[in-house]
């Protein structure tokens, strides 16, 4: 049996990126566009984006991508904290995306995961 690997990788977008998502079909913000790339983050990275980027933010998205399925090749490249980070050099259509969730803040201003994000 034949098992296809599905690397899963994250997109979070604040209210007024999603907007602009909703509109374009594809995420555009100003720190990709910037940048030259599409920002992602990992499982065991999206809690620290959201931490650091996201705090005291509402209606926030994140939206769930495979990679193997993604509109063009992923580089994994060195930053924060010597990570690898996903980057898209590549439009990220919204509608390619497998699941999309709206964040529930917390006591502390922070976005949190989903619940079923590990499902």
């Amino acid at each position: 049996m034949v098992m296809l690997q599905r690397t899963r990788v994250y997109k979070i977008l604040s209210r007024a990126d999603w907007d602009l998502a909703s509109d374009l079909g594809y995420t555009q913000t100003a720190l990709d566009e910037g940048d030259g790339y599409v920002h992602l983050s990992t499982r065991a990275q999206v809690a620290e984006t959201l931490a650091l980027h996201y705090a005291g933010q509402s209606d926030v998205r994140l939206l769930e991508y495979v990679v193997e399925e993604m509109s063009g090749p992923i580089r994994w490249e060195e930053s924060r904290g010597g990570q690898l980070f996903p980057h898209l050099y590549a439009r990220l259509p919204i509608g390619a995306a497998k699941r999309v969730w709206i964040l529930s803040t917390g006591s502390d201003g922070t976005p949190q995961l989903p619940d079923d994000i590990d499902v």
